[in-house]
């Protein structure tokens, strides 16, 4: 999955969760600074609403750290607003980013498969239990503590725009 089609998998993903909500939602440009936080609101209203928000922006402000995409753009899911509870109540998106290269937590998750099975056997494929453990430790995580590495929380300013993107 070492591809630059990170924009197309997020549309989809955003698309599937979201069908029931009236269809994903995507913002107007997130760098320019013109009515900044009223593009936010209604990213938190499409959210609560229960339809994926496609967010677009530069790779080192909204991808991995190790992410492909670090010099270029890159393209999220927003999921859910949430407010963290104890200390600061401080206000994150629970994002879904589809690049499983963007931690080495997902490559270490994503290559365990071809560890256990070799090459050959990635070739032919997972079968249906092994593809919805991976599935499950990517997207849930394997603990009680938190999420899998393509689910992170993002805490974001709300009244600043995005940096601009730039394309490689």
């Amino acid at each position: 999955m070492v591809d630059k089609d990170c924009k197309v998998r997020a549309q989809r993903v955003a698309a599937e969760l979201s069908r029931e909500a009236g269809g994903l939602y995507t913002p107007s440009d997130l760098s320019v600074p013109l009515a900044t936080e009223s593009k936010w609101a209604a990213i938190d209203k499409a959210v609560e609403a229960g339809r994926g928000a496609v967010i677009d922006g530069p790779a080192g402000h909204v991808g991995g750290i190790e992410s492909m995409y670090q010099f270029s753009f890159h393209v999220i899911v927003f999921l859910a607003v949430e407010k963290q509870q104890k200390p600061s109540k401080r206000r994150y998106y629970l994002g879904f980013n589809p690049d499983v290269g963007a931690a080495a937590e997902s490559r270490a998750k994503w290559k365990s498969p071809v560890a256990a099975g070799g090459t050959e056997a990635m070739a032919q494929g997972l079968n249906g239990a092994q593809s919805v453990e991976l599935i499950n430790a990517m997207i849930l995580g394997d603990s009680q503590d938190g999420f899998g590495p393509l689910v992170r929380k993002y805490y974001i300013q709300t009244d600043k725009a995005f940096p601009k993107k730039a394309y490689a």
